[in-house]
């Protein structure tokens, strides 16, 4: 049954924090850093928080970059087959990112739990409860997506009239108001299901063989034994995340500079090349190959970027997890082998 003799989340940041250096350090191997960062490569890159806006308005006008640009948009408008195939292409590579996603996430756990990487081997012994992962994560998504989405479509009307009315101003404000906190609890909700999936269910799941609603019963059964407990390392883990993902930024910012930049420029280069030979970008089915190519390729040099700095923070964090729910799970802390924190 469970008790409160598990581990506090303080006590398993401090295991975290010692099996990751011994996992990442001790002895250093080059070869099982490159093949984690391609398993965290699929679970986000090392950080949620790796985002950054960059304005293509600070080039100089004679570039073209921005007439390319629109003249690109007018392109994709006029082709309506074009803009279904795009559609369909973005929801079929959503759904094998969503699915390698949930590979991976058993890949990382048995790659911390046995310290040693066996990306094939993992993945096709691991393949059931990934499966089960999977499927329940995309169908919660999905309920959700399409709760959101009625909640919107029933409101509009009451929207169109109170905006309408004049006098309705208020009520109109206090709708809009409504959606958008239903929204934002939502999406924390979704985000706080997620976290303790990936942090503490699949944990379970690799242990016990379970399949998803099992593991969630067993814990949520430890849950209500310990609410404190639970609602402290929530609290915890937020902090960890967030200071993961400053420590992780402080890192990349200079590089994905650098990598924006050669970018620009190297596109610049092309065009301005282009003007002086007298020929002139103009946007066709080459031509949009080319450019979606090149992106593709600036697209992956971030993600690998991304994913090679920031994978020592998904380590510690989903170690963290484990270390946690491992100390009130005794098939699951059986596999651990890291020793006790000085």
């Amino acid at each position: 049954m469970p008790g409160s003799d598990g581990v506090s989340p303080v006590r398993a940041l401090e295991f975290a924090f010692h099996d990751t250096l011994h996992l990442l350090f001790s002895p250093f191997e080059g070869r099982r850093w490159i093949k984690l960062s391609v398993v965290c490569l699929f679970l986000g890159g090392g950080t949620s928080s790796a985002a950054f806006h960059w304005s293509l308005g600070t080039l100089p006008a004679e570039v073209g970059f921005q007439e390319a640009v629109s003249d690109l948009l007018d392109f994709i408008a006029g082709n309506p087959l074009l803009i279904l195939s795009i559609i369909l292409l973005g929801l079929g590579l959503s759904l094998i990112l969503f699915y390698l996603r949930a590979i991976f996430r058993f890949v990382l756990i048995d790659s911390i739990i046995r310290e040693e990487v066996s990306v094939r081997k993992a993945a096709r012994e691991l393949r059931r409860p990934a499966h089960s992962y999977f499927f329940w994560l995309l169908g919660i998504l999905v309920v959700v997506g399409i709760l959101l989405g009625t909640g919107a479509l029933l409101a509009l009307p009451h929207l169109r009239t109170a905006a309408a009315s004049g006098g309705g101003s208020l009520v109109f404000v206090a709708l809009l108001a409504g959606i958008f906190l239903a929204e934002i609890g939502m999406g924390l909700f979704v985000a706080l299901v997620v976290t303790l999936t990936d942090d503490l269910v699949a944990p379970i799941m690799y242990a016990e063989k379970q399949r998803f609603p099992a593991a969630w019963k067993t814990v949520w059964r430890h849950f209500r034994a310990e609410p404190r407990t639970f609602g402290l390392y929530v609290l915890v883990r937020f902090i960890m995340a967030v200071a993961v993902g400053a420590a992780v930024l402080l890192f990349l910012f200079p590089a994905l500079v650098a990598v924006f930049s050669g970018a620009i420029i190297s596109g610049a280069l092309v065009v301005l090349t282009l003007r002086l030979v007298g020929v002139a970008w103009v946007w066709n089915s080459l031509t949009l190959f080319l450019a979606s190519l090149g992106l593709l390729l600036l697209i992956s040099a971030l993600l690998l970027l991304m994913s090679v700095v920031g994978m020592p923070g998904q380590v510690f964090l989903q170690d963290m997890g484990i270390r946690f729910i491992g100390s009130r799970v005794p098939s699951l802390g059986a596999t651990l082998k890291g020793a006790s924190p000085k």
